[in-house]
């Protein structure tokens, strides 16, 4: 699965998976297509992130971080806050409302990043959005 497609509200994105975070790629493959709600990030600045509660996928930290640039995806598999993923649109400090979070980066858009900041103004003014990503 070398090519991915990333439909978020009225926006389609390509995307591809990252290899410095196999087990990740693999947990989230094996889930796809995946689909979900995105919401505005209350705490990490210019993001929309996916709750998804007590969903586990089972692994560990591998290529993560507390700051992806615009395009990039984070899984953070849970713990001190709930299992999430995030997309940043452009400057993210990944955060909850009890701290600094790092999510592992699985997933890279590769076309349209000139619009993401009007996928992130549409769910901060106008609500979520549905998100789904799939194999192309």
């Amino acid at each position: 699965m070398d090519k991915l497609r990333v439909i978020a509200g009225p926006f389609t994105f390509e995307a591809r998976f990252e290899t410095a975070a196999p087990l990740t790629c693999a947990a989230f493959s094996a889930r796809m297509p995946f689909a979900g709600k995105i919401v505005h990030v209350r705490w990490s600045g210019e993001g929309v992130w996916i709750p998804l509660g007590n969903l586990q996928f089972g692994v560990g930290y591998e290529n993560h971080t507390s700051y992806p640039a615009p395009g990039q995806v984070v899984l953070y598999p849970g713990g001190i806050s709930e299992t999430e993923i995030l997309l940043a649109y452009g400057a993210v400090h990944f955060a909850s409302k009890l701290g600094q979070l790092a999510g592992n980066h699985f997933m890279t858009l590769t076309s349209g990043l000139d619009r993401l900041p009007e996928l992130g103004r549409l769910c901060l003014w106008h609500g979520a959005q549905d998100i789904r990503f799939e194999a192309v």
